[in-house]
């Protein structure tokens, strides 16, 4: 959930809004082993979100270079965002906040949740939302899709759409849940309305756990 938006809508239709890449990484064991040996915030300290998230990054480099080679477009990790960081969530874990937008040119979520964990009944990966009010399923692209939603400015739908409605499921149809793989990178339009489907295990080895992504394009 966010409030201001401005630059990081540059030219963000031009790339896909959904990208999924199975196999991602050559060796997403040591990268798994590698998230779960960072520190996490305490119990509790997590913000807008369920879960806990690393305090520090895991290296992003390789990632943000085949990312980039991918798309086509020079991508950098996008600044003030948790880019590189991991979060691991517990089933019984609760954020303050649900469907919303990300702060960034485009996004990126690594699963690495083991494989028989995301096989079990519930292991959801990422949800994507319609707007029931609105009909609308993104934040607009251009300034003739928003004029025709009838709001002045992003930030003035920003605010009654996703601000306004993110705690009330009741106000969103789900529209596609993209399913939890073991070493499945999804990349998708941070303007699109989504979530983390719900949290599932009991310990860090059974939890969901993902490396978060956020791009900026390099130069900007």
């Amino acid at each position: 959930m966010i409030a201001k938006h401005g630059r990081a809508r540059d030219k963000r239709a031009m790339l896909p809004a959904l990208t999924i890449i199975d196999d991602f990484l050559s060796d997403p064991w040591a990268a798994r082993r590698a998230a779960l040996a960072l520190d996490y915030a305490p119990p509790g300290a997590g913000g807008n979100y369920p879960g806990r998230d690393t305090t520090g990054a895991l290296p992003v480099d390789a990632i943000d270079a085949s990312v980039s080679r991918q798309l086509g477009v020079e991508l950098v990790g996008a600044p003030g965002t948790e880019h590189g960081h991991c979060r691991m969530t517990l089933k019984a874990d609760r954020g303050r906040s649900g469907v919303h937008v990300d702060p960034a040119f485009y996004s990126g979520i690594l699963y690495l949740s083991r494989p028989e964990d995301c096989l079990k009944p519930g292991a959801g990966g990422t949800d994507f939302f319609r707007h029931k009010r609105t009909g609308l399923e993104r934040v607009p692209a251009n300034g003739a899709e928003l004029a025709a939603t009838g709001y002045d400015t992003v930030d003035d739908l920003v605010a009654d759409v996703v601000n306004k409605d993110t705690t009330h499921p009741a106000k969103w149809e789900r529209v596609m849940r993209v399913p939890m793989r073991f070493n499945r990178l999804v990349l998708f339009s941070p303007w699109q309305f989504h979530t983390a489907a719900p949290g599932f295990g009991t310990d860090p080895e059974s939890a969901r756990l993902v490396m978060l992504l956020f791009f900026a394009r390099a130069g900007r």
